[in-house]
C-alpha cells in the first residue's frame, strides 16, 4: 500500500489527521504544516519529545518586546494575574477548537502593544487584528482582566493592578508562547500545554488565596 499522501512511498503509519496510512517522510514534512495533527498523535507526542528548542535568532525580536524587563521578582507578586490570564488563554481555546499557537501569540503580541501605547502615551491603540479566532482570544483577555479589577475591588475595596503590571504580564506570557511553540503553522504545542496547567471546571480568580502556587514558566 502507498503513502495517503504522497503516493510513492510505502506507508508505514496510521495517521488520525488523514484517516489513513501514511510515509514517515510525509508525517514529519506535513506535521503540523499541512496535517492538523490531534494532541493525542503518539508520533507527535514522539517528535515534541525529541524537539530541540527553538534558537533565539529563530524567533522575531518584535514578538518578543525586549524593551519590556520583568523582574523575576514580579512572577511571583503577581502570580495570580499571570495565571488568571493564561485561564483566558486556555478558556478562549475551549471554546473554539480551530484556535492554534500562532492565535495566541498574534493576540499576546498585539495586546501588549496596546498595553505598551497605553503605558508610555496614555493613548488607546486600536488592534488592526480582523481574525474573528484572534479577536476572541483578545475578547476573553480583556474580560479576564476586568473580572480581576473587580476582584480585587471587591476583596480589599479598591484596585492596585496597573496598566504597567498588565504589560508586563502579558509580555511574559508573550514570550511563554514563543518559548513554546515550534512555530509551524498549525502547532498546539503551547496550547497543550496550558491544558495541563487547567483541570476542568478549575477556578482561577474565585478562591485563588486558597490554590496552591501555579506558576507557569517556559
Amino acid at each position: 500500500m502507498s503513502c495517503s499522501i504522497c503516493e510513492k512511498r510505502k506507508e508505514k503509519r496510521f495517521c488520525p489527521a488523514v484517516h489513513g496510512r501514511i510515509c514517515p517522510q510525509c508525517c514529519g514534512e506535513s506535521r503540523e504544516v499541512t496535517l492538523d495533527c490531534p494532541s493525542d498523535c503518539i508520533y507527535l507526542q514522539q517528535a515534541r519529545a525529541h524537539e530541540k528548542p527553538r534558537k533565539a535568532d529563530e524567533l522575531d525580536p518584535k514578538l518578543l518586546f525586549l524593551k519590556v524587563e520583568i523582574p523575576e521578582q514580579f512572577v511571583y507578586q503577581h502570580e495570580h494575574l499571570i495565571v488568571g490570564l493564561s485561564f483566558a488563554l486556555y478558556k478562549s481555546a475551549r471554546l473554539h477548537r480551530d484556535i492554534v499557537d500562532h492565535d495566541l501569540v498574534v493576540a499576546l503580541t498585539s495586546m501588549a502593544q496596546a498595553y505598551g501605547t497605553l503605558v508610555n502615551s496614555g493613548l488607546h491603540y486600536e488592534s488592526q487584528i480582523t481574525s474573528v479566532t484572534q479577536q476572541a482570544v483578545i475578547q476573553e483577555v480583556q474580560t479576564m482582566v476586568k473580572e480581576y479589577r473587580e476582584a480585587e475591588q471587591k476583596h480589599t475595596g479598591q484596585t492596585s493592578l496597573r496598566d504597567a503590571d498588565v504589560l508586563r504580564a502579558l509580555v511574559f506570557l508573550a514570550r511563554m508562547a514563543q518559548a513554546r511553540t515550534s512555530g509551524r503553522p498549525r502547532s498546539r504545542a503551547y496550547l497543550d500545554f496550558l491544558f495541563t496547567q487547567f483541570p476542568e471546571k478549575d477556578s482561577v480568580i474565585a478562591g485563588a488565596g486558597d490554590t496552591p502556587s501555579r506558576i507557569i514558566v517556559p
